[in-house]
């Protein structure tokens, strides 16, 4: 299956045509649901809110980005926004490996080895994990107090980011899926971590106006500091109880669920389900939105790397006196060297993934 994907540009169509028709049969399920909640709120509380969720999630794809970097496969903004952005459509289709599969596959496009794709996806999902689960314990401290299980995670997840324990952690998962290790000078340092670390939390902190904003219109109790915490840390809480139920579609319901108990010390459950309603709603218009963005940006870079002149000579490649002065690229560690076509380096990673 996955080797026709990555060969067939009909049948990625068809699936990225299946992630949508998941997603709006989600929306489309509850939509007398959705209507009632969406129509208690202001436009500007929408506004504010889906805005709030599109920065929150730049500021994730950011910290993504630094791990698969710090891995050893840098991708410009353009290509970074088509990987991710289109590759998480994947996760509104019941199962947990689409968002994983559809990433891996358009990583190949831009010759990233499928194996650090998936080492930058989990230590990024595992990264995220723990800082939310952070900011609830901080900002829920009663109601984390009563998801002591949760809690108890966070320390667990602290000694895993260890660099150590992570390089042992990855290489044994590639090992196990029979995959070719990251390789010496691929591993994560200290640094990357703490920098993916910080983008994470600042994300989070991102996500808090998109569920203040609608407490604040529907009544909820406190002052607006308060409030801020109170949302954070309930989409956070939330967030960290839908990602461990893989079974579930992006946690469609258990997300709600957990959201409107953190939310019981400032709002009653009717209106904190409205709340946890818009949030889900706002969160889907952003994905769909990120995704059209990230695919037009993802084309526009690639038709610009096509047809713009080499500035000078590439790093990478070196005169050959041997033939009359033309260049020959010198091949790095474990990627393709830059006179492949994308076929051959596709072909290559295939091979080397079996």
């Amino acid at each position: 299956m996955l080797s026709r994907l990555r060969s067939s540009r009909l049948l990625r169509v068809l699936l990225a045509l299946v992630a949508l028709g998941f997603l709006g049969y989600g929306l489309a399920r509850n939509r007398e649901q959705t209507a009632a909640a969406v129509a208690q709120l202001s436009v500007w509380t929408l506004v504010g809110s889906y805005l709030s969720v599109m920065t929150g999630i730049a500021v994730m794809v950011l910290a993504w980005r630094t791990v698969l970097a710090g891995m050893g496969s840098p991708l410009p903004p353009g290509a970074a926004a088509r990987v991710f952005f289109v590759g998480q459509l994947g996760k509104y289709v019941p199962g947990s490996v689409w968002a994983y599969a559809a990433m891996i596959e358009l990583g190949r496009d831009h010759r990233v080895p499928p194996r650090r794709m998936f080492g930058s996806i989990s230590l990024a999902l595992l990264i995220s994990l723990g800082c939310a689960l952070l900011v609830a314990v901080v900002t829920l401290r009663e109601t984390m107090a009563q998801a002591w299980y949760l809690t108890a995670l966070i320390p667990v997840i602290a000694v895993c980011l260890h660099p150590g324990v992570l390089t042992f952690g990855l290489e044994t998962a590639l090992r196990v899926a029979r995959q070719e290790p990251l390789g010496q000078g691929r591993l994560l340092g200290g640094r990357t971590v703490l920098a993916a670390v910080a983008l994470t939390i600042t994300g989070w902190l991102a996500y808090g106006p998109h569920l203040l904003l609608p407490l604040a219109d529907l009544g909820a109790l406190g002052e607006a500091g308060s409030l801020y915490a109170v949302a954070t840390g309930a989409y956070a809480l939330a967030w960290a109880t839908g990602i461990v139920t893989v079974i579930v579609p992006a946690g469609i319901g258990v997300r709600e669920g957990a959201m409107v108990l953190a939310l019981a010390p400032v709002l009653d459950s009717p209106r904190a389900l409205v709340a946890a309603v818009v949030s889900r709603v706002m969160f889907t218009l952003a994905d769909v939105s990120w995704a059209g963005i990230g695919f037009l940006w993802g084309r526009l870079s690639r038709t610009g790397a096509r047809t713009d002149p080499p500035a000078g000579t590439d790093p990478g490649t070196r005169a050959d006196p041997r033939a009359g002065g033309r260049t020959g690229t010198a091949r790095h560690d474990d990627g393709p060297s830059a006179d492949s076509t994308p076929d051959q380096a596709a072909q290559r990673d295939s091979s080397a993934s079996t």
